[in-house]
């Protein structure tokens, strides 16, 4: 018997490749389905159904008053007696150094054209532009020391919202669906009330990025039909749900083939919730049912009516809470100038924005207050940056993202304090810095989400909505 020896012409390159394509293929789909954000849920599983959350949370849901356009803090709630001695005065001379500016126009140093007068039991600084919002003062927690890595508004506004300034991550509301589902599956879990102005980044501030679709904003409408095609097209709902039906049968028959496939997982959900707000968005957007007492109290019977607008929002957003929606996002209404965007005509365009909000958001934390919803509802107020201390011109103020103030109420959140201070100036920031990751990842914590843990693997890597950073802000907890 005779022993022979194999040996085969080595392969190519090429028939190599060839030869172990679908072996590459298994390589690659066994990494597709350890992703949560392909194979994290299986067929059929609702994407909003109720999720527990990683901690006993002391908020339910989240009110965000965006602001857009970037208040001014020395106009508001920052108060700097140092503006009125150096008043006029060369800010190069004044100051010293200063950060370059979005618009190359500085003039002046520029004092607050409104007093500022202390509040409560915290004597908080609080200016005139807000004579409402001041009688509240003991449940605010004002936060001056805010700072932001974007000068400019379309990358700050993601930056805001999503945690980063490029385009297409998903938005903080989204991520509290993410992490916390809905408990009312007749509306979305994340609705933005639209006063008129999407903001400068347009609708990918309010996305869900790489989570599933069932967690993106949905834009309501200032009208009373606040949605397209709300109302039914049959009039015999009946027919309707066969409509329905057949719809889920021919999705049920593609999942036998594509089983936990996320767009049709998110397809059916979007399905069923557009047939039930067919009936709740009616509902909800009707106020006949509230007394005048509560109409009066939002400002619905106001001259200005920019104020009956956001005051109408005001009330639809506790409305949302009551029904359990976890975050709703209200923007400014159209018609105030420039939003708080004033690189000129300061008094003009800051009066009218205080006007059109002060009263309603009164309204809104006292009417929580009183049917004890202000505990479980954390309200956020703030832009995407804050002003300079001296003057764009003559009479206006350029981006500032060096210092600038956000406040927080109800939800576990201290009231009648101020967290962290900026200069004498109200320049930048010298005391207990708080970036954009460490609000979210505090919003996050009071809605018993450990931010490091509430992840989504996307490209290769645990995606989060603080990214690598983001620290809690346990010193403002009540």
């Amino acid at each position: 018997m005779h022993c022979h020896n194999f040996s085969p012409a080595p392969l190519t390159r090429r028939q190599m490749l060839a030869q172990a394509a679908n072996g590459f293929g298994a390589v690659a789909l066994a990494a597709l389905m350890q992703d949560r954000a392909f194979a994290g849920s299986a067929a059929g599983v609702n994407p909003l159904a109720p999720k527990t959350p990683h901690f006993p949370a002391r908020a339910k849901s989240v009110i965000f008053l965006y602001m857009d356009g970037g208040p001014s803090q020395v106009d508001t709630f920052d108060y700097k007696p140092l503006l009125e001695k150096h008043h006029g005065k060369n800010p190069r001379e004044a100051i010293g150094k200063l950060e370059p500016t979005q618009f190359d126009n500085i003039g002046t140093v520029l004092k607050s054209p409104w007093a500022f007068k202390q509040h409560g039991e915290g004597g908080l600084w609080i200016s005139d532009l807000f004579p409402w919002i001041a009688k509240t003062a003991d449940d605010l927690c004002v936060i001056k020391s805010m700072v932001s890595k974007f000068p400019e508004h379309t990358s700050a506004n993601y930056f805001l919202h999503t945690g980063s300034g490029l385009q297409g991550r998903p938005s903080m509301g989204a991520w509290t669906g993410y992490g916390l589902g809905s408990v009312n599956e007749n509306l979305p879990g994340f609705i933005v009330l639209n006063g008129g102005l999407i903001p400068p980044g347009g609708l990918d501030c309010f996305n869900s990025g790489f989570l599933p679709a069932a967690y993106q904003g949905s834009v309501f409408k200032p009208a009373d039909l606040p949605v397209a095609n709300i109302r039914p097209l049959e009039s015999d709902p009946a027919r309707q749900r066969r409509k329905l039906d057949l719809i889920r049968s021919l999705d049920d028959a593609s999942l036998d083939r594509y089983a936990g496939e996320e767009q049709i997982d998110s397809a059916i959900v979007n399905y069923e919730t557009a047939y039930r707000m067919q009936s709740a968005v009616p509902e909800l957007m009707s106020i006949d049912g509230e007394s005048e007492a509560t109409r009066s109290l939002y400002g619905l019977d106001a001259d200005f009516e920019n104020t009956r607008i956001f005051g109408r929002q005001c009330l639809i957003a506790r409305r949302l809470v009551e029904r359990g929606v976890r975050f709703v996002e209200l923007t400014c209404p159209n018609g105030n100038g420039d939003r708080w965007d004033q690189h000129g005509r300061l008094v003009d365009g800051h009066t009218k924005n205080c006007l059109t909000v002060d009263q309603p958001i009164y309204a809104l934390i006292t009417d929580l207050k009183k049917r004890g919803l202000l505990d479980s509802t954390l309200l956020i107020w703030g832009g995407e940056f804050g002003r300079t201390p001296f003057a764009q011109g003559s009479d206006g103020r350029d981006h500032n993202p060096f210092g600038f103030t956000m406040w927080m109420a109800g939800g576990g959140v201290q009231g009648g304090m101020s967290y962290g201070e900026t200069d004498d100036w109200g320049y930048k920031v010298v005391d207990r810095k708080v970036e954009i990751h460490d609000l979210h990842a505090t919003m996050l914590h009071l809605l018993g989400i450990d931010h490091t843990r509430s992840t989504v693997r996307w490209s290769g890597r645990d995606m989060r909505l603080t990214d690598v950073h983001g620290h809690v802000l346990h010193d403002i907890f009540a």
